[in-house]
């Protein structure tokens, strides 16, 4: 009995043994078929930007041309082609940086982008490297290169980016309203009509809103906000972010339009400012405008203590 017991395990561990053995081969082979995978999207990958050159979108600081990184300067020393959304600006950068640019620098901004796409999107496919950059932030992000990158990658050209800068991120992070949810609805329709209707859409959204606007018309924005938002949602206006007059200006929607208003001269309640003073119509700079989203705004209107206790659970 003992050798039968014996004999046994004996076929026991042999059948172990042999299953370790076909589980390592199927691994293997697994493996294998990974790899020869891995190597096929390559090669269609080579095959597709063989004899094509690619396109980089480099984002340029928003304020400052020392934000710039050790990339974007090696970048601009090296490139042969840039489309810049302002030719003047990208040599204004290179100067700042101490970089004579050898590139050939074409303009791309908004009313040429449509017919300069065509001629750039023929010199990516004849090999030619091509760095995009706009005045400020993120090629694409409320500036030009989407119909460019769109094409691109429709041609099969690789298209890769040059992280950095950009002013929605910026005042989302230093607004100090919630970030893990929001949406950039870039500048607002110009119409009166389509912007009620927009703002309109945009009262109930729970996420944070992100917006682009003029100084010229941040005033009447606000004012517009507040009556489709509501006077007490909190925003945040970003003004010159980043630049040597930053300024960051909390409060509520009716709060910051009276401020706006006052600002730029156009509050009924104070004398007019001469033409060209400090308030000529306008609030002077760059302008982002963050607003908080619906949901956040429930929870802000716990101010003192008796909103306090009615807003906590019932004691268990």
């Amino acid at each position: 009995m003992r050798r039968t017991g014996r004999d046994t395990d004996m076929s026991g561990s042999a059948s172990d043994e042999a299953h370790e053995a076909e589980a390592r081969e199927a691994e293997a082979r697994e493996a294998e078929a990974h790899e020869a995978e891995a190597h096929e999207a390559e090669a269609r990958e080579a095959e597709a930007h063989e004899g094509g050159g690619v396109l980089t979108l480099a984002a340029v600081p928003i304020g400052r041309a020392e934000d710039a990184s050790w990339r974007l300067a090696a970048e601009l020393a090296q490139a042969t082609l840039i489309a810049a959304e302002d030719t003047r600006r990208v040599r204004w950068l290179a100067s700042s940086l101490n970089i004579e640019l050898k590139a050939r620098v074409v303009s791309y901004y908004d009313a040429v982008e449509t017919r300069r796409t065509a001629g750039l999107l023929e010199e990516l496919k004849a090999g030619q490297n091509i760095l995009l950059v706009t005045d400020a932030g993120t090629p694409g992000i409320s500036d030009p290169g989407y119909r460019l990158v769109s094409a691109a990658a429709a041609a099969g050209l690789r298209v890769t980016a040059l992280p950095g800068p950009s002013a929605v991120t910026t005042a989302l992070a230093v607004s100090g309203l919630p970030t893990d949810r929001f949406s950039f609805e870039g500048f607002p329709p110009r119409g009166q009509g389509e912007r009620a209707r927009r703002f309109a859409e945009l009262a109930g959204d729970r996420r944070t809103q992100v917006y682009f606007e003029s100084g010229r018309r941040l005033a009447a924005t606000l004012t517009e906000l507040a009556a489709s938002h509501g006077e007490d949602r909190s925003a945040v206006v970003c003004r010159e972010l980043t630049k040597t007059h930053e300024e960051i200006k909390r409060g509520t929607l009716a709060e910051l339009a009276a401020w706006a208003a006052l600002v730029s001269g156009t509050d009924p309640r104070e004398p007019r400012k001469k033409k060209g003073g400090p308030a000529s119509g306008a609030v002077r700079g760059e302008i982002t405008l963050v607003v908080a989203g619906v949901a956040r705004r429930s929870r802000s209107r716990v101010r003192d203590s008796s909103d306090l206790g009615a807003a906590l659970p019932p004691p268990r």
